[in-house]
């Protein structure tokens, strides 16, 4: 998401909020991004691919639940959902995003094992 006040055409680190804890990009924080501008910081990146992956745990889709990064309404994947914002994240969105950032070597990021 994007901080409220934001200049659309003068984007700063600050301007980018994950959609899950609602903290700004940062060095140590970098961000993957879904549609429509929806963002998932590595933070939280590493709780939900433990909860989804790692525990096989989550939220049973429903037709009301809609994933903030891919916007699949009502899909066929567990959900991890953001204590903090009640975002809601689906596997296959958690999964991909862990897949690219731990092959990303800028990024000192690795999945969660158990």
């Amino acid at each position: 998401m994007h901080r409220d006040g934001a200049d659309p055409h003068n984007m700063t680190a600050e301007d980018f909020l994950c959609d899950f804890c609602g903290s700004h990009w940062a060095e140590d924080r970098q961000m993957m991004e879904g549609h429509r501008g929806s963002c998932l910081c590595v933070k939280c990146l590493s709780v939900a691919y433990r909860v989804l992956a790692v525990d096989d745990d989550g939220l049973a889709p429903t037709a009301e639940t809609t994933c903030v990064l891919c916007l699949m309404e009502g899909g066929e994947f567990p959900l991890w959902e953001s204590p903090s914002t009640g975002a809601l994240a689906c596997a296959q969105c958690v999964k991909r995003a862990a897949g690219v950032v731990h092959k990303d070597p800028d990024i000192a990021w690795t999945k969660p094992a158990r």
